[in-house]
């Protein structure tokens, strides 16, 4: 059953003494099913992050449900130029997370469920919850071959993989985290979470490649809204709770105080892109000169998401050794992003006024470099 929330009806609750007066009520007696009217991958991580750091979970734990627009979310410590097709992403509308749990990149869209389990640190348990999301599968199609891994991945016909796992252990609360495929677009998820940089060297967490298969590819009667009433029912048998869940607005600061700060820091480019673990680039492209393919070689040291060394090397009468040495020198301590080096390149050419030839060249040059980008 769905219920909308109120702050008069029994999800007022769950909190500690780091709760404002304005938050939830300690009335629930036991453990609780969340369901996010959102679809915004950073609100619904921010619950994510407010659940774990506000809530009182001793004998009270949490089974948070939320589903997603098109967004790809990397893992705490993955370098997003690994790991998808951020060009891609851009032209598309695909909004880039990273969440605060390790693990590898996943796709989320409408066709996919996030479920994620809260307990104290004693009671973290991942494999008792993949079971129990296999229970749940079962009572709706109780032929259906679905296993979980030593990995703590879900299997469907012991080859397909329908569910990752990642998780966050803190001082006295934790969560596991899980996506389970139902009508994702496949196409989408294979061509975004293919990188398509070259050059890359990193000692960021990499992700496993998989085969991956949607439910509804199985049994079509597995939709995004009959597993999620299968896995609450579970759940909600497993806990001895009542089966209701409880619909959330996460944006809802008479609830959660605080949640939206938390939400636009999850947007930021400092914590999108800046807290990638340090990396360089080392590749080179061709560019078309007078009927031949002139080699241009970068080499690219990135920390903190901002370049520290940048070397580009142009044949000198392509671009003369002091125009590049120029070049280099302005890249120092900007993003490594396409917007900055836009900015870069028109003051370039502010520098010389007038030179054509240069400005074009300079631009076919930063429009290379924008594509590893």
């Amino acid at each position: 059953m769905l219920i909308p929330f109120s702050m008069k009806n029994c999800f007022q609750l769950l909190c500690n003494l780091k709760v404002p007066a304005a938050g939830f009520k300690n009335t629930v007696k036991s453990g609780l099913i969340l369901q996010s009217i959102s679809n915004d991958v950073y609100h619904n991580l921010a619950v994510e992050d407010w659940i774990h750091d506000h809530m009182n979970l001793e004998g009270k734990p949490v089974l948070f449900l939320w589903r997603n627009s098109p967004s790809v979310v990397i893992g705490r410590h993955q370098n997003p130029w690994q790991e998808c097709n951020l060009n891609l992403m851009r032209e598309e509308g695909v909004k880039l997370a990273r969440r605060r749990s390790g693990g590898g990149t996943v796709y989320h869209d409408m066709g996919n469920i996030n479920l994620t389990f809260f307990t104290t640190k004693k009671k973290y348990d991942r494999m008792e919850n993949l079971k129990l999301v296999v229970r749940a599968l079962k009572a709706v199609q109780p032929h259906l071959d679905v296993q979980a891994t030593e990995r703590f991945d879900l299997l469907l016909d012991g080859q397909f993989k329908i569910s990752g796992t990642a998780s966050k252990i803190g001082r006295n609360a934790a969560y596991h985290h899980c996506t389970l495929l139902c009508s994702t677009d496949g196409t989408f998820l294979s061509s975004l979470l293919k990188s398509p940089y070259q050059g890359i060297r990193s000692n960021a967490t990499a992700s496993t490649p998989a085969l991956v298969r949607n439910l509804m590819e199985k049994d079509p009667t597995l939709t995004c809204e009959v597993v999620i009433n299968a896995v609450a029912t579970e759940y909600a048998a497993s806990h001895q709770i009542d089966n209701h869940i409880h619909l959330i607005n996460p944006t809802d600061e008479t609830v959660f105080p605080g949640i939206n700060s938390k939400a636009r820091e999850l947007q930021t480019w400092e914590w999108i892109y800046g807290k990638t673990p340090k990396f360089s680039v080392d590749t080179s492209f061709t560019v078309l000169h007078e009927q031949s393919h002139l080699e241009i070689k970068v080499f690219i040291d990135v920390k903190n998401g901002r370049i520290e060394v940048c070397n580009i090397e142009a044949p000198d009468h392509w671009l003369p050794l002091e125009i590049c040495d120029q070049l280099n020198s302005s890249f120092i301590g900007s993003k490594f992003c396409p917007i900055e080096t836009t900015m870069l390149t028109s003051i370039l050419h502010r520098t010389y006024p007038g030179d054509d030839e240069l400005h074009s060249r300079w631009n076919i040059l930063c429009e290379k470099i924008k594509g590893i980008m």
